[in-house]
């Protein structure tokens, strides 16, 4: 019997650089959404200034790795889709976040950290929009 390792789909890959980038935008977005909660921000203005920031990090990494090889030289237009995809992104996740703040926080007993779990679905659903949206328009 012989065992041979087959390497993983180039989808595969690409979703797995995908999330990997997605993590590292998400632990941004995360952080600095704490922090500005903690400075004393309201909910949406801090979300809204986390989730841009990690947006902007996302593209730049999307931009020189997950999709490098669909790269055709016209960033401009690349960038104002992914903004499109992100923005409709962020209205999903600020709906999401101020839809299930509340309750997940009497959930909890806490109601000044009902955003986090909040923060932590909405993530969850908008992952998928971001993309299959940036993967079928954005770097197509």
């Amino acid at each position: 019997m012989r065992l041979t390792l087959t390497h993983p789909s180039p989808e595969l890959t690409r979703f797995a650089r995908f999330l990997t980038v997605g993590a590292l935008g998400t632990v941004l977005d995360f952080s600095l959404l704490a922090a500005l909660k903690f400075a004393g921000l309201p909910t949406l203005l801090a979300n809204s200034i986390s989730f841009t920031a990690g947006v902007a990090n996302n593209f730049t990494w999307n931009s020189l790795w997950t999709f490098a090889d669909r790269r055709n030289g016209r960033w401009q237009a690349r960038f104002l889709q992914f903004l499109l995809v992100s923005l409709i992104g962020l209205a999903l996740n600020n709906a999401i976040v101020l839809l299930l703040e509340t309750p997940l926080g009497a959930l909890i007993g806490n109601t000044d950290l009902g955003y986090a779990p909040a923060k932590v679905i909405a993530t969850g659903v908008v992952v998928f929009w971001n993309y299959f949206a940036n993967r079928n328009w954005t770097f197509k």
